[in-house]
């Protein structure tokens, strides 16, 4: 029987890669044939995604999978959610693609307090404060360039887009629709009515279609390009919600952390929490695949180890990532903690800086050394993840047994084993390419491979290894 294989192109702040997945003897079996670098360009005043190269880099992949002879049934993209692309009545871009580490949405949040309270958006909503989000950086343009909005006909989050360029067919997807802000969390639809308090144009949003759903097949050009036609398939294409769907399943109300650039710490549930504790907490309820919601709060991640890493480059030391943790733990328990939550390390100039005026301003120690700036990022994170786990168990009102670690950050030993140590928590970690690999389990889910998230699940624990880790 001839092998199929299903890819998944995941994309990061980052970087990207082309991964394909397929069942071999009865278990998943992933490989990455592709991967490239990402980052921001400045244009017209903002940092923004360059679209053209990224989309250059999509088909350079794919043409990969024909050079090896391994041709997917279907294919799917995820990226990073709030960010997106209008586009006007001839299907071209209005306007550039802004990153949402762009500062334009500075101010954004009050403006839009004026008009509806901080409450009441969240009663909506039920998604957490960022100032980031894609609600702040459409009030941003309105007010910047309104001319876009008048000439755009759609709103396209990034995978979006992409998925047009590949097939002609405009589709919006509910897990990367709910981080926009402009769900409504108990209809799992937009909020016609907030848009209309907000003034911003309906007829920009379009059906929502969740992953599963068929977009299209590759268009005649596309297909003549890479060498080959197959379908468009719509993942969970906001990264977490992939991620979430590879969680392998062990026990009831078992907490999980997405690890990457950031960390994404929650439970699974199926109704969300709307409520003023949860909004004072800061928790969001974003769509997951089948509807479930990932009920989770957003704190830095990776991002801060990541910044400091580039920081020593350019001062002339290379570290990696294993030497970082080293510093670490040469420095022991420094005392010094910041709040790994805080947007002052969404984009500093300078992380190292920031982390040691953090310390300043809260009359702690400021850290004097690569081994003491190490050790205060490393616990200040885990110290994160214990204080969002009791919140969380506070919430939810039960006690979470474990905290399963999946993405990038899985494979950072030292940090995972800080996380069981300040939650008193058992840690499972792994698989470490968790966002592909639900990337392709939505695939195969809607190929009939496997009939259940339950049984995908299933078989994400029979075909990879995950690390235990004791409290």
């Amino acid at each position: 029987m001839e092998q199929r294989y299903f890819l998944a192109v995941d994309i990061g702040a980052s970087s990207g890669r082309h991964i394909l997945g397929s069942v071999q003897e009865g278990k998943i079996v992933l490989e990455e044939i592709y991967r490239f670098e990402n980052g921001y360009v400045e244009r017209n005043g903002h940092a923004c995604w360059d679209h053209e190269r990224l989309f250059a880099e999509l088909l350079n992949g794919m043409k990969r999978c024909a050079k090896l002879g391994k041709i997917p049934d279907s294919m799917g993209i995820d990226t990073w959610g709030v960010d997106f692309a209008l586009v006007d009545e001839k299907g071209c871009l209005v306007g550039d693609m802004v990153a949402y580490r762009d500062g334009r949405t500075a101010g954004m949040e009050e403006e839009v307090a004026r008009l509806i309270p901080p409450e009441d958006l969240y009663a909506r909503t039920g998604i957490q404060k960022q100032s980031y989000n894609t609600l702040f950086q459409l009030m941003a343009l309105k007010k910047e360039h309104p001319e876009q909005l008048e000439r755009a006909v759609r709103l396209l989050m990034v995978p979006e887009y992409f998925h047009y360029r590949l097939t002609g067919v405009m589709k919006n997807e509910y897990t990367l629709a709910t981080t926009t802000e402009l769900i409504c969390a108990a209809k799992k639809d937009w909020d016609r009515e907030l848009m209309g308090i907000l003034g911003l144009p309906e007829r920009i949003f379009g059906e929502l279609s969740l992953p599963g759903t068929e977009v299209g097949r590759l268009l005649p050009e596309i297909a003549a390009e890479v060498g080959f036609s197959c379908r468009v398939v719509l993942p969970s294409t906001h990264d977490t919600a992939s991620a979430v769907l590879a969680v392998p399943k062990t026990e009831d109300n078992a907490m999980y952390i997405s690890s990457g650039t950031w960390s994404l710490i929650g439970v699974e549930r199926m109704q969300p929490d709307c409520s003023e504790q949860s909004r004072k907490l800061n928790f969001t309820n974003e769509g997951g695949y089948g509807y479930r919601f990932r009920y989770l709060k957003n704190i830095m991640g990776l991002w801060m180890i990541q910044s400091v890493r580039r920081e020593f480059k350019a001062q002339g030391t290379a570290y990696s990532f294993d030497d970082l943790c080293d510093l670490a733990i040469k420095a022991g328990d420094f005392p010094s903690r910041v709040d790994a939550a805080d947007e002052c390390f969404l984009a500093p100039k300078s992380m190292m800086e920031e982390v040691r005026d953090f310390c300043a301003r809260s009359g702690q120690k400021v850290p004097s050394s690569p081994e003491e700036l190490m050790a205060c990022i490393y616990r200040s994170l885990a110290e994160g993840y214990r204080k969002a786990v009791r919140e969380m168990e506070e919430v939810v009102g039960v006690q979470v047994p474990c905290i399963h670690i999946v993405g990038g950050g899985s494979k950072d030993w030292y940090l995972n084993q800080l996380t069981a140590e300040f939650t008193g928590k058992t840690v499972y970690a792994g698989p470490a390419e968790a966002t592909a690999l639900g990337n392709i389990l939505a695939q195969m889910l809607a190929e009939g491979i496997y009939s259940s998230v339950e049984e995908a699940r299933k078989a994400v624990g029979e075909s990879f290894a995950v690390r235990k880790i004791e409290p």
